[in-house]
């Protein structure tokens, strides 16, 4: 049986799954699989994502940024916007949080028309978490102790989406810090502590 390719997108890791496990698909596994196909559409889905909205220049404060009109009526800004990031595990799953920054200083409240802000309105509740992975700790948790090749090529697949998803952001923003584990580093503690346990119990 012919393994995944190291580049398999989506459909071709879900195929291949099915493929391994004769149509037979767990809902964990499904789970992901669907919420990552979503993350795979948050540029191009029709609806308004907060990772849409930050991205979208009318929504910085453009005075502060410098704001200019190119030829081609596209906006520039000569300072690009300041923000931190972080990586979010919880129950629900895994989370990208964003904060803006005025002169290096992370804000966690509600900033509404305040002239250094780099946002006209920052909202928290609205605009703080970019994205959700739902079930992806669970996931992580169920990879590590019995999954297959499918089951670490989704893992890893969606690791490497909200990495391009944060490169997309660093070529807008100036980002001053990513904090927390990103996915790899979360499954690589989760195996770090699972080995402590065993070690320990042997």
């Amino acid at each position: 049986m012919s393994s995944l390719s190291p580049k398999a997108n989506l459909k071709e890791i879900n195929a291949y799954k099915k493929k391994i496990n004769w149509g037979d698909v767990s809902t964990i596994y499904h789970m992901l699989s669907t919420s990552i196909g979503d993350l795979d559409g948050v540029l191009t889905h029709g609806f308004d994502s907060a990772y849409k909205q930050i991205l979208n220049k009318n929504s910085w404060n453009l005075a502060l940024l410098g704001a200019s009109k190119s030829s081609d009526g596209s906006l520039q800004v000569k300072t690009k916007p300041q923000i931190v990031l972080r990586h979010e595990f919880n129950d629900m799953g895994y989370e990208l949080h964003c904060y803006p920054a005025i002169e290096g200083e992370v804000v966690s409240q509600s900033m509404i028309d305040k002239g250094n802000c780099p946002f006209n309105n920052w909202s928290p509740e609205k605009t703080q978490m970019l994205f959700r992975i739902n079930s992806l700790v669970a996931f992580a948790i169920y990879c590590f102790q019995n999954g297959d090749e499918a089951d670490t090529a989704l893992l890893k697949y969606a690791h490497y989406k909200v990495e391009e998803l944060i490169t997309i952001l660093s070529e807008s923003f100036q980002i001053i810090g990513v904090k927390g584990y990103n996915i790899a580093e979360f499954y690589q503690e989760i195996a770090r502590k699972n080995g402590n346990i065993l070690t320990q119990g042997a």
